[in-house]
Parts: structure tokens; C-alpha cells; sequence
């Protein structure tokens, strides 16, 4: 009996009746990038310019010498080392 009731159960939550949820409107360019401002262009050390919003740090090199790196890039990067 409780498998019968479990599979009457299962197949009336997976019925094609139900009404699909609502979406809510979604803003483009909010989404993109929710509240970062006041970013800007960069050179990269591998020749390309890079858009960053955070600010430009120095970082020890495994050589002993300092490096200077761009925070916070577009493209989920972190830490994007810069040409001098």
C-alpha cells in the first residue's frame, strides 16, 4: 500500500499540469557587474589592456625583486601583473 501511495505521490509531483514559476525581470548590464565602479584601463605584461577595479599593488617575486599587479580585473581575475 505505501508503495502504491509513493508512486501516486511521485507521479502527481512531476505532472506537466503545474504552471512554471515566474522569472523576475533581470537588468543586463546590473548583472554584469552588480556595484563596481570607477574601474580602469591597464597594460598587461602579456601585451593586452585590461580593465581593473581595484588598486594596483606591489607583490614579492620569488627572485627577491617587487612586482606591480593590477586587483580586482574583468574576466574573474584577481591579480593581473602589469608592464612597466
Amino acid at each position: 500500500m505505501k508503495v502504491l501511495a509513493t508512486l501516486l505521490l511521485s507521479i502527481s509531483l512531476h505532472s506537466p499540469y503545474h504552471l512554471p514559476a515566474a522569472k523576475m525581470p533581470v537588468d543586463h548590464a546590473v548583472a554584469q557587474h552588480p556595484a563596481r565602479k570607477g574601474g580602469r584601463w591597464y597594460f598587461a605584461e602579456n601585451g593586452h589592456a585590461v580593465y581593473c577595479y581595484g588598486p594596483v599593488r606591489l607583490l614579492p617575486q620569488a627572485e627577491g625583486g617587487l612586482q606591480r599587479v593590477a586587483t580586482f580585473c574583468q574576466g574573474d581575475k584577481n591579480v593581473v601583473p602589469l608592464r612597466d
